[in-house]
């Protein structure tokens, strides 16, 4: 009986690890697309008559992508808030501005995903989104802990805002009963040198 519920369990533990590895390989092989169609799109020579940034985009539709660099927090952003979006990278709430627009844009992930290094937040931390349409710098300057009913958070500003949500608490077992809320205001975007030996170059 404890032969049998031994192998049970290491069949068991094997399934669990074998789904955790193919989750990983779908979702690395989903990011490098959307990079490669970020990529693309940044570097494509396009017409002045369609360079107009959309006001929308439909679900899936990859918008750019985010880094905390002190953290180590990286990650496509794709429009949508749904479980297809979310198993897989950061989604946009399609009820809020896109990042290239005034206003509030509001993004969100899995808190034992994407998301899990934003425990480690600080005001004053710098997000950078990489888009098709230009590289947008915010600094943090508020965190907080609300119910998940607390939608003000993605109230319209009148300023350009960018709102990370996520799960709270990071380690809670099950659905999480509060929302952890990073609120960051655009900043002018942000150079560094890159010395060569010869040449220093100004790069975003």
């Amino acid at each position: 009986m404890q032969r049998r519920l031994a192998r049970l369990l290491i069949a068991s533990g094997a399934a669990v690890l074998l789904w955790v590895a193919v989750d990983l390989m779908v979702a690395s092989a989903y990011r490098r697309e959307v990079e490669a169609m970020l990529e693309s799109r940044r570097t494509a020579r396009v017409p002045d008559s369609d360079r107009t940034a959309p006001a929308s985009l439909a679900t899936g539709a990859p918008i750019g992508a985010l880094e905390i660099v002190r953290l180590g927090l990286s990650g496509v952003v794709v429009e949508g808030d749904d479980d297809s979006v979310l198993d897989r990278a950061i989604g946009h709430l399609p009820d809020t501005p896109l990042p290239w627009h005034i206003g509030n844009s509001a993004l969100a992930a899995h808190r034992d995903a994407l998301f899990r290094p934003l425990r480690g937040v600080r005001l004053g931390d710098v997000l950078r989104l990489k888009t098709p349409h230009g590289d947008f710098d915010y600094r943090v300057r508020e965190t907080l802990i609300v119910k998940p009913e607390d939608v003000w958070v993605i109230d319209p500003t009148p300023v350009s805002m960018l709102t990370l949500i996520s799960c709270y608490p990071f380690n809670y077992l099950g659905h999480a009963p509060e929302r952890f809320i990073v609120r960051a205001e655009r900043i002018p975007t942000q150079y560094q040198v890159v010395r060569t030996g010869k040449l220093d170059f100004l790069v975003r």
